[in-house]
């Protein structure tokens, strides 16, 4: 009894101290500047005027031993990773206030610190926002805007879903329209939701989208997004690298992806920035396959797409290489083609040229490349005459998804912009899929090529696969483990 006591006096004195919850240790970004963050609103500002509200529902909290990872939109006008967060930005007034949750004690002493709405003056400080209030408040706040004394501003919000890691909002209004055509569920998507929400506690609003204004921003990164991005295009390079080395005959496709797992975790990656694709001979014809349960056969080609998520950004790079580390004349000469592909649209990437023109010029370039060429089979050279007027090869943009929002094809290059170059060609015949991928950002008078580094002519990719892997050097062990 008196041990209890003991413990219970013990336990009542690091809660009166504040010892017993680290509430000075806290997390928060440190990519990006106060200034990033108050330009990226100012521009929020401008674009609705002066009349208007914008208004940014954060992500909400995670089940179970999940880790919780803000949305990106959210993300990017304030750097907060509070689950269940509102941001307000007035544009009457200029001023931006975060609606937050209430400090949960018992879960900050399992979890660790969560910045609450009783760190409203360190979150203030952290963020540069003008205010900090409990999540209780916005209803109230969002009448007092306004709706008592007419005529009511204009109320701002994303109608788009929210990216929260390795999706992207292609796919996440592809998932929403399954779920829309199940019978048995029907569930409206969070950001429809919120504002039925919207308009039935307040509809004296005008609803308007503000996706399309925060799309466009995102399009054009800024010097230190750019920088992020390069680091995740490295750990990429590096990871593709790494599986390269441990490619072989026997080994299975899972185990080349947990080769590229160890880089990403080794060099800083919060996880996935997608399911990565990894596919030995014909399951490389699938261009999202991620099932990666097959054993790699000697004489097949590889392919291999896949990047990390890196403080909230991730990239895209693939590359292809054969199993057995020697690739077959008929291989090399596709893949040269494939490179000297990827070439040729890099050299006319530049600010004010459209897409269209990119590959208009580079096929060009290529007709002339195929002059006095000789393929293996009839095939591959019926494929590589059709890859000339295909037009994919010029892909999507990327920066916090991979399949980022934003337009870059059909559109005039501007500095800052970052996308794929992505060459690929089909040969039906042998269910043969051929492509490479990388990472182009259009810099003030030309283009940088980020993932460069990583070796894409089949001279350098054997030099590599000479090399011994992760995998050889500490190889999967047999189960079930014997005593």
């Amino acid at each position: 009894m008196k041990h209890r006591l003991a413990v219970w006096l013990f336990v009542m004195i690091l809660l009166a101290t504040g010892r017993a919850l680290p509430q000075g240790k806290h997390y928060f970004q440190t990519d990006f500047s106060l200034d990033e963050f108050a330009g990226r609103r100012a521009k929020v500002f401008e674009k609705i005027g002066k009349d208007a509200i914008a208004l940014i529902q954060g992500a909400r909290g995670v089940d179970g031993f999940s880790v919780f990872r803000q949305s990106n939109s959210f993300y990017y006008l304030c750097g907060l990773e509070t689950a269940h967060a509102y941001l307000t930005l007035d544009g009457r007034n200029k001023r931006t206030t975060l609606y937050l949750p209430h400090r949960d004690a018992a879960r900050e002493r399992s979890e660790g610190k969560t910045l609450s709405a009783e760190d409203a003056e360190l979150i203030k400080t952290l963020t540069g926002v003008d205010r900090v209030r409990g999540v209780e408040f916005l209803s109230l706040d969002l009448v007092g805007s306004g709706l008592i004394r007419p005529p009511a501003p204009t109320l701002y919000t994303p109608f788009s879903p929210a990216e929260t890691g390795a999706d992207s909002r292609d796919e996440l209004l592809r998932g929403q329209a399954r779920v829309s055509a199940d019978p048995w569920d029907g569930s409206p998507s969070r950001e429809a939701r919120f504002r039925q929400l919207l308009n039935a506690r307040t509809p004296q609003f005008e609803i308007q989208d503000l996706s399309p204004i925060l799309d466009a921003m995102r399009l054009i990164k800024s010097s230190q997004e750019i920088e992020i991005l390069r680091k995740a295009t490295q750990i990429a390079g590096l990871a593709i690298i790494e599986a390269m080395r441990s490619t072989k005959p026997g080994v299975y496709e899972y185990q080349l992806d947990a080769a590229a797992k160890y880089v990403f975790y080794l060099n800083g990656a919060m996880g996935d920035g997608y399911a990565s694709i990894i596919g030995g001979g014909t399951n490389a014809w699938m261009g999202h396959y991620f099932r990666k349960t097959d054993l790699l056969k000697d004489g097949d080609l590889l392919l291999m797409d896949y990047a990390p998520d890196y403080h909230y950004y991730t990239s895209d790079v693939t590359r292809m290489w054969p199993v057995n580390g020697k690739f077959s004349k008929g291989q090399r000469q596709l893949c040269n083609f494939i490179v000297a592909y990827r070439d040729a649209l890099f050299r006319y990437i530049r600010p004010g040229i459209t897409s269209n023109e990119v590959l208009d010029s580079a096929a060009k370039d290529m007709e002339r490349y195929l002059v006095g060429k000789t393929f293996a089979k009839s095939a591959h050279f019926k494929a590589v005459k059709a890859g000339l007027k295909f037009r994919g090869h010029f892909q999507h943009s990327v920066g916090m998804a991979v399949h980022d929002v934003g337009r870059a094809r059909g559109v005039k290059l501007q500095p800052g912009m970052v996308f794929t170059i992505d060459p690929m060609i089909w040969i039906p015949e042998e269910k043969l899929y051929i492509r490479i991928e990388d990472m182009a950002v259009v810099t003030s008078d030309g283009v940088e090529n980020m993932s460069a580094f990583v070796p894409s002519r089949p001279e350098d990719i054997e030099r590599i696969m000479a090399e011994k892997g992760v995998i050889q050097f500490r190889p999967p062990v047999s189960l079930p483990i014997e005593d």
